[in-house]
């Protein structure tokens, strides 16, 4: 990776341009989940400790290029001053005064760079007054590399620049599991739809040596294989393409998992009655919500024969009780496989994280990526403005 980091850096009394996502959910003008917050501190922590400035660019919801008092990101100070364990000063004007007074040892947040047209526009002007705020450029938002905007990848051309600590952890442990991975590597594919994850599931059958489809999308595999699926969610309209990737699966060496057996109830609401059935025999009146055991004892042999296993999306409806019972299970074999040093488990996007959360799995495992969309197009093997101007 050729990438710099903050230890290629000389941050002695240099003004650091730091790029941080701290896009956290707010209620009632209080933070309720400070976990993006917290894993930007040791990124702080270590320019303040080599002697730098640290001044925050980041984002809050989507005023637009508007001024949206709501959207200020002053709501964030009095968790972000908790994490940190001291005062963070706030600049919503006047940056250039601001930065001239930051005194070592302190730290300076920016106020929302969607407020200005030129951040999502990515306008070389407004990234060359970003610029001149700083000596050097670190990019620690990985969640936000996927745009193209001023804050993230126009200022990383006009400034010497490297990755925090917290996008330098998600870049290896990525480049690990998709890029130069020990092998075998499993990739778990859930959701609801194969037309939202097309490009994904292309992209891993030359990357992967065993990939399980669970959730929505197995159900598409399914009808174009000729099964009855009865009322459950699927793509009749993306069965072909169902059929090719499971032809190009066979050249690129790469086998693919389905359902083996299903649960199926006839109400999609939590604890409907339901029962398992062979994956080929849903009733006619039944839907699909979950794998069933026999798949789930097949993915965790899957887990035992691997080294690696990368995971993007549910088994089934775990949102309802007891829907979750695939996805859980599995999750916990993995976690377990990892807790034993036999596994390097990698995951990412929202349902993914709620899911290993429920299965109270999401400690053990590797790596767990908060960055969703980002973390979903790396697994496609898009390039990440954010990350291709940093030189990665």
């Amino acid at each position: 990776m050729a990438w710099k980091t903050l230890d290629d850096m000389d941050l002695k009394g240099k003004r650091v341009l730091v790029r941080v996502d701290i896009n956290v959910p707010v209620d009632n003008g209080k933070v309720t989940d400070t976990t993006r917050i917290d894993r930007i501190v040791p990124t702080v922590k270590d320019i303040l400790a080599k002697g730098g400035k640290p001044i925050l660019m980041a984002h809050f919801d989507r005023p637009k290029g508007k001024v949206v008092p709501e959207m200020s990101l002053a709501v964030t100070l009095p968790a972000l001053e908790a994490a940190l364990g001291q005062k963070v000063a706030f600049a919503d004007g006047g940056w250039d005064a601001a930065v001239a007074t930051l005194a070592p040892g302190q730290v300076l947040l920016l106020e929302n760079m969607r407020f200005f047209p030129g951040e999502e526009k990515n306008d070389p002007e407004f990234a060359k007054e970003l610029a001149a705020l700083g000596d050097i450029y670190c990019n620690d938002a990985f969640s936000a590399a996927h745009r193209a905007h001023a804050s993230t990848e126009g200022v990383a051309h006009l400034l010497p620049s490297c990755v925090g600590r917290n996008m330098q952890e998600e870049l290896e442990a990525l480049e690990g599991a998709l890029g130069d991975p020990i092998r075998p590597v499993a990739a778990v594919v859930g959701g609801a739809k194969v037309s939202t994850k097309i490009t994904l599931l292309s992209n891993l059958l030359d990357k992967v040596d065993h990939l399980i489809i669970g959730g929505g999308m197995a159900n598409t595999f399914l009808m174009a294989q000729g099964h009855e699926i009865g009322k459950s969610l699927a793509e009749a309209e993306m069965t072909g393409t169902a059929l090719e990737i499971l032809e190009k699966a066979k050249g690129a060496g790469c086998r693919i998992h389905l359902p083996v057996d299903v649960v199926v109830a006839e109400e999609f609401k939590a604890r409907a009655p339901h029962k398992v059935c062979p994956a080929d025999a849903c009733p006619a009146e039944g839907m699909i919500l979950d794998a069933g055991p026999k798949t789930v004892a097949n993915i965790c042999a899957i887990f035992e024969e691997c080294e690696t296993v990368i995971w993007n999306g549910p088994l089934g409806a775990f949102e309802l009780m007891p829907f979750g019972a695939a996805t859980y299970a599995a999750a916990r074999q993995a976690g377990a496989l990892t807790d034993r040093g036999e596994l390097i488990t990698v995951a990412g996007g929202g349902d993914t994280v709620s899911a290993l959360n429920n299965a109270n799995a999401v400690h053990q495992f590797t790596y767990i990526s908060t960055a969703g969309g980002a973390f979903l197009e790396w697994m496609e093997g898009k390039t990440l403005p954010g990350v291709a101007a940093l030189g990665g």
